[in-house]
């Protein structure tokens, strides 16, 4: 998933940059409104964070000329306006959530996938791409050309996790959080059995699509 933070604090940005970048997620920043409407009109993002107090144009202007423009990209606020009123009035100039600071940065992450969970909903069916293959979330189905293949719960969030972070080495520890959850325990040999079972669907469509393995660092999911 890719995420842009648009805040003009910079050692905030750093520090939210490294924890979503080690979270599994792909992270640009910027410090300034103008610049930061001219990265969400390219419509490139997953998710945007926006500062309501931003050098130049208003996070809240930001927000407004990119609904103007038809651009439907999830935001959150992250703003140190935390009355019950700003609450109401960012989420009606149309965020999706709203985030008072300071926060820790795994219920930001939490309140990211819990966003873009509810816009999987509106948004049927949702097709990833890479390669030569996409995929349906909300059908759990494997496309290559012609051919449909059927995943199962954990294969879906397993593969959706790795077109949404392509040819990027994710680390056990990250794939496990973002798949099975942070808390979660599971056996050593669970996460390499999904990984088996993907491979070989992906090995039957004759893809130009892999998943490698890195040696004493994760997996990667490349074009052969």
């Amino acid at each position: 998933m890719r995420v842009l933070i648009i805040e003009d604090d910079k050692n905030l940005t750093e520090l939210l940059v490294y924890g979503l970048e080690e979270d599994g997620f792909t992270v640009d920043a910027c410090h300034d409104g103008c610049e930061g409407l001219l990265f969400a009109l390219q419509n490139l993002h997953d998710m945007i964070l926006l500062d309501r107090m931003l050098p130049n144009l208003s996070g809240e202007e930001v927000l407004k000329r990119m609904r103007k423009e038809g651009v439907k990209t999830p935001v959150i606020f992250i703003t140190a306006l935390g009355e019950p009123l700003e609450k109401i009035n960012g989420l009606d100039l149309g965020a999706d959530d709203y985030l008072v600071k300071p926060f820790d940065i795994g219920e930001l992450s939490a309140r990211i996938r819990s966003v873009m969970r509810r816009t999987l909903d509106h948004n049927t069916p949702f097709l990833l791409e890479f390669g030569d293959i996409s995929f349906s979330e909300k059908e759990s189905k494997l496309i290559h050309q012609d051919k449909t293949c059927l995943l199962s719960k954990r294969e879906s969030d397993l593969l959706s996790y790795f077109m949404r972070n392509p040819e990027r080495v994710l680390s056990r520890l990250q794939i496990i959080g973002n798949v099975w959850g942070p808390n979660s325990e599971i056996e050593d040999g669970n996460l390499d059995n999904y990984i088996y079972l993907l491979r070989k669907k992906l090995s039957a469509f004759n893809t130009n699509v892999q998943i490698i393995t890195v040696h004493r660092q994760g997996y990667s999911l490349i074009l052969k």
